[in-house]
């Protein structure tokens, strides 16, 4: 799964940025380097310690929905947590209409790059029908790949369709390790 690094790139620029700012300023107004090094010491600490209770934070969001939760949704919720888990992973996402959506659900969309997600919200092991389903999508969207996420596992016909045709199958395990990367 993709991490945005663009956002990591930007997120240490502007901390470096901040602080060789606020390191000139400290020394235009104290006039002393040393006195403007020690603030800037105090200010690096503020940063790490704002930056570790906004990880936790998010940390604690995800975790709050665990598998157990995920198996009481119903399949709208589970798309719309499929949403906010694949924005999380950096992908631009757009939702197909709950009726007449050609077998996809999500479009993932990623620099120039287009995958089709059929999410399976299910009790009982996804079969061959739902890669069915994302294959015929990946036309009709223009899309480069199909993946098929669910909360559950896979019949074996639908795992031997999915290899012949390069359809990425995320089982219960892959989700619950897509939702570790994000935490």
């Amino acid at each position: 799964m993709k991490k945005s690094n663009w956002k990591i790139k930007m997120s240490r620029f502007i901390t470096l940025a901040m602080l060789m700012t606020g390191l000139i300023f400290g020394y235009l107004y104290t006039g002393d380097w040393m006195i403007a090094l020690a603030s800037l010491g105090g200010v690096a600490i503020i940063i790490t310690l704002f930056t570790f209770l906004h990880l936790t934070y998010r940390h604690r969001q995800w975790r709050k929905v665990e598998m157990d939760a995920i198996d009481e949704m119903t399949g709208e919720q589970f798309e719309q947590y499929l949403v906010k888990l694949f924005k999380a992973h950096g992908y631009k996402v757009k939702h197909t209409p709950l009726s007449g959506d050609y077998g996809a659900d999500l479009i993932l969309k990623d620099a120039g790059h287009t995958i089709v997600v059929q999410a399976k919200r299910y009790r009982s092991t996804v079969g061959l029908q739902a890669v069915q389903e994302a294959l015929g999508s990946i036309n009709m969207y223009d899309a480069d790949e199909a993946w098929v996420v669910t909360n559950s596992t896979y019949t074996n016909q639908a795992k031997k369709l999915a290899e012949a045709n390069d359809v990425y199958l995320i089982d219960r395990q892959g989700l619950r390790e897509l939702v570790r990367e994000v935490t």
